[in-house]
């Protein structure tokens, strides 16, 4: 196939220094790994900020891929842990939780419908533990499977299950009112 070809020329390049070839491995995965890291944290900047380091930690690590797993699993399972390292540092996680409530305390632009569920679902997704959060977010809203989602995780796919089962469990209850809500009863 001619798109691994291209990614796997990119590789062999960026492992002996052409930043241009890594730039275009950045290109490639940056929105898919933007899109994780904010969904862990729900903050825009710190996603930003955990994305640079996923790459810049792809790139001093690139050694170690040995290509046994597609070159993208192997980003995703650098941003998961970058990610999961940032939530156990609790002080910043409760920073970035006061700083956002206090956004939507004093935003007085009305929002439309759509904005304000996904508010709502962010916020809900906030509240899970961080190993829920990180098997929803994968298998979910990434689309990967559960055997994907525990190589990324580093545990088991019946460990994969068991959170995404609970995660669904607590969100369909934290959620209800929002479901509720936009039925026309």
């Amino acid at each position: 196939m001619v798109v691994i070809d291209e990614e796997e020329n990119w590789i062999a390049r960026s492992r002996e220094g052409d930043h241009e070839a890594f730039g275009a491995l950045v290109r490639r995965y940056q929105r898919m790994i933007h899109a994780l890291t904010f969904r862990m944290t729900g903050s825009s900047s710190d996603a930003e900020d955990l994305a640079q380091e996923t790459f810049f930690t792809a790139f001093q690590e690139l050694g170690g891929f040995k290509g046994d797993a597609r070159f993208s699993s192997w980003l995703y399972r650098i941003a998961t842990n970058r990610c999961l390292y940032w939530l156990k540092r609790s002080e910043r996680r409760v920073r970035a939780h006061e700083s956002w409530a206090k956004e939507i305390a004093n935003d007085d632009a009305p929002e439309d419908g759509g904005e304000a569920i996904s508010k709502q679902v962010q916020s809900a997704l906030m509240k899970l533990n961080a190993k829920q959060r990180a098997a929803v977010v994968l298998t979910t809203f990434d689309n990967m499977s559960h055997a994907e989602a525990a190589a990324v995780l580093g545990c088991s796919e019946t460990t994969v299950s068991w959170r995404v089962f609970a995660a669904r469990r607590k969100l369909k209850h934290w959620l209800e009112p929002v479901v509720k809500g936009g039925r026309d009863d």
